[in-house]
């Protein structure tokens, strides 16, 4: 009796179990929460750096003078050096081989622009690419040297800015200062053709002025002192012009002048800072930043086929006091009162 009233509990129980197992409705399921993503905010786009190859055949005041020039040029025209631009800059030392190996690395590396100080290593960068566009400066005959096929239409991809030298001005700086100077010696190096042009335009001049150009050459720098200690006995005055071999040994040329009472004349203001007695020739900074406007117009995306080379109109006055009174020149009043003066 006790066993079948056990039994009869346990199904009641398995019975009422069934039941609600089966007669209760499953809890609801909530979808799960979508997110409506956010729009992104559109991307700036990214400002191109330009990739800048920038050579100078040696380093010295008045190509440096122009280099930060350039720099600063290029500043103005919203370009600048670790930010718009990387500048790679190189010096080939005053070696020609070295200015065309830099040449060479620019253009395996690509670079979007070559700017190219000076003669040599304006042609260096020539020699080397027909495609990178090449901004020059300081090269007194782009069209001689080979660079460009006119001064108005280069036609290339190279232009640039032209220190041509006011020879002619210059070597009339002699009679104007009140110096008793006939017979004018030179100092260059006959591989540059910068300097050939100089030396062949002060011959012309010289013959209007009753002045003789007195010629030494120099291979290197090495060689410039020497240069200077032939011309002592056989010239009344020195034209000291922007040569990169002498320039490299200027200042030993301009001691030994003023110790021998010899006027110089330079084509530009760092050799009177350096103690030559005067120069009418061009502001090299001024110049430097006509030269990176330039190359900064090239970076816009103007050709340097159809973009003229660049010329400095604006010639000043410089003049040593403190050399005048150390050769024992008296400056007429005039002129001295013309001038920009330095005394150093």
């Amino acid at each position: 009796m006790r066993r079948l009233a056990s039994l009869l509990l346990t199904v009641a129980l398995t019975a009422a179990v069934l039941t609600g197992c089966g007669g209760a409705k499953p809890a609801a399921t909530e979808a799960p929460k979508t997110e409506t993503p956010k729009a992104e905010a559109p991307k700036a786009p990214e400002t191109k750096v330009f990739q800048v190859g920038l050579t100078q055949i040696v380093e010295h005041p008045s190509l440096d003078t122009v280099r930060n020039g350039i720099l600063e040029g290029l500043k103005e025209a919203g370009f600048e050096d670790g930010k718009q631009l990387r500048i790679d800059f190189q010096s080939a030392q005053g070696e020609m081989p070295i200015a065309q190996q830099i040449a060479q690395k620019f253009v395996s590396d690509k670079k979007d622009i070559i700017i190219a100080l000076a003669t040599p290593s304006a042609q260096a960068a020539a020699q080397a690419t027909k495609e990178i566009p090449i901004i020059f400066g300081t090269v007194t005959d782009p069209v001689g040297a080979g660079l460009v096929n006119s001064l108005e239409k280069p036609g290339t991809n190279v232009t640039g800015t032209s220190d041509m030298t006011p020879v002619q001005e210059q070597l009339s700086l002699f009679a104007k200062l009140g110096t008793k100077v006939q017979k004018v010696g030179m100092i260059y190096n006959a591989g540059e053709a910068n300097s050939v042009t100089t030396v062949e335009m002060a011959k012309e001049a010289a013959k209007g002025l009753n002045l003789t150009i007195v010629e030494a050459t120099v291979a290197n720098a090495g060689e410039v002192q020497q240069a200077a200690q032939s011309l002592i006995g056989r010239v009344d005055g020195l034209y000291l012009i922007t040569d990169n071999t002498l320039a490299q040994g200027v200042q030993s040329v301009i001691a030994l002048a003023n110790q021998k009472g010899l006027p110089t004349i330079s084509v530009e203001q760092s050799y009177v800072d350096q103690g030559a007695l005067a120069t009418y020739g061009f502001d090299y900074f001024e110049f430097g930043k006509l030269t990176g406007q330039l190359a900064a117009e090239v970076l816009k995306g103007k050709n340097p086929a159809d973009l003229p080379v660049q010329t400095s109109k604006d010639l000043t006055l410089v003049i040593n006091t403190k050399t005048a009174k150390a050769i024992g020149l008296e400056i007429p009043a005039d002129v001295l009162k013309a001038a920009q003066q330095v005394e150093k």
